[in-house]
């Protein structure tokens, strides 16, 4: 078995996959205060839960953009099962042709998404990635990865909202019955479900003006199962997205040693 660490700013997506089976699937809360025992307590565990033989974990592999539990996790790992994981970075072999900016100013997230993408599905394409940021890769008809559009999160401008304003309280995450809101959580529900989901209709349909071709749109991330069903575009929602890259990932580079 392979394990997948998905470190994510809020949460961090952990899987296990065997060739193209996948295992397990679980998410935990990214914590910068615990230590490496506390996380290698947290691994353990999870791989009990699942019945996951330490033995037959063959190797690892990490996607990060919270640079301070990179080494973390590689001590976790080299505690459990005696060998360091392959980490997404410089000097990784991804097969994308990055055409914006300084490539190692991408995130890793984004490049595990694109690869997955890449080979799941056809070109061109918006993949989108609604976290703690929600973001819009765009890869056109050859493949190449053309740039990125970072919005605030979903959760990120709620809680902006709920906690710059003293009469609007914090709400649940539920569907609205309607457009217009007429109750203080209702009118709430509205702007954080539709709202998001309007956005995300309105700049595809601007990305792909700009790129002058109709793309196909996949999306993943934590908050994609509730405002995706919304959007009244067709978008494809993958939440195995990220994991499917990073087997693809530790597989081409095993390839190349």
């Amino acid at each position: 078995m392979i394990l997948a660490f998905d470190i994510g700013n809020t949460n961090i997506v952990i899987g296990g996959f065997e060739k193209d089976k996948t295992i397990f699937l679980t998410r935990v809360a990214t914590d910068l205060t615990k230590t490496e025992a506390e996380y290698a307590v947290l691994v353990k565990n999870i791989l009990e839960i699942y019945r996951v033989e330490r033995e037959s974990i063959e190797g690892s592999i990490v996607s990060s953009v919270v640079p301070p539990l990179n080494n973390v996790l590689i001590r976790v790992m080299e505690l459990i099962c005696g060998k360091s994981p392959l980490v997404v970075g410089p000097g990784i072999k991804t097969g994308l042709n990055i055409a914006s900016g300084d490539p190692r100013e991408l995130g890793a997230d984004l490049v595990v998404a694109a690869v997955a993408a890449l080979q799941k599905y056809p070109k061109p394409q918006i993949i989108l990635d609604l976290g703690t940021a929600t973001t819009f890769s765009v890869l056109d008809s050859k493949g190449v990865f053309r740039g990125v559009v970072i919005y605030p999160g979903v959760m990120v401008s709620f809680d902006a909202l709920a906690s710059r304003t003293a009469q609007l309280p914090r709400i649940s995450f539920d569907e609205p019955k309607q457009v217009i809101g007429t109750t203080s959580v209702d009118c709430m529900q509205s702007g954080l479900i539709y709202g998001n989901a309007g956005m995300l209709d309105g700049l595809i349909e601007r990305i792909e003006g700009e790129l002058g071709e109709t793309c196909t749109v996949i999306a993943t991330g934590g908050l994609s199962g509730k405002i995706i069903p919304h959007c009244k575009r067709d978008i494809i929602l993958d939440e195995n997205l990220l994991l499917d890259g990073l087997r693809i990932l530790y597989e081409k580079n095993q390839k190349k040693k």
